[in-house]
């Protein structure tokens, strides 16, 4: 199991970009943390998740 933003799923042996792809997120506005450390975007297509690792997804907003 793999945990993203606090929620477990059955994601090991996919790729991020491959659980990005199933959400509704803007790829352009976001960062990637795997296992504590920024993933780059172009590493995303590259980056195969394993049982036990910690994903965080952050969104940028803007607005004033």
């Amino acid at each position: 199991m793999v945990k993203i933003n606090g929620e477990y799923f059955d994601l090991a042996g996919k790729t991020i970009s491959e659980y990005l792809a199933t959400t509704n997120y803007n790829p352009k506005r976001i960062a990637v943390e795997h296992n504590g450390d920024i993933v780059p975007k172009a590493q995303y297509a590259e980056t195969v998740l394993a049982d036990g690792d910690s994903i965080e997804v952050v969104s940028f907003v803007g607005g004033g």
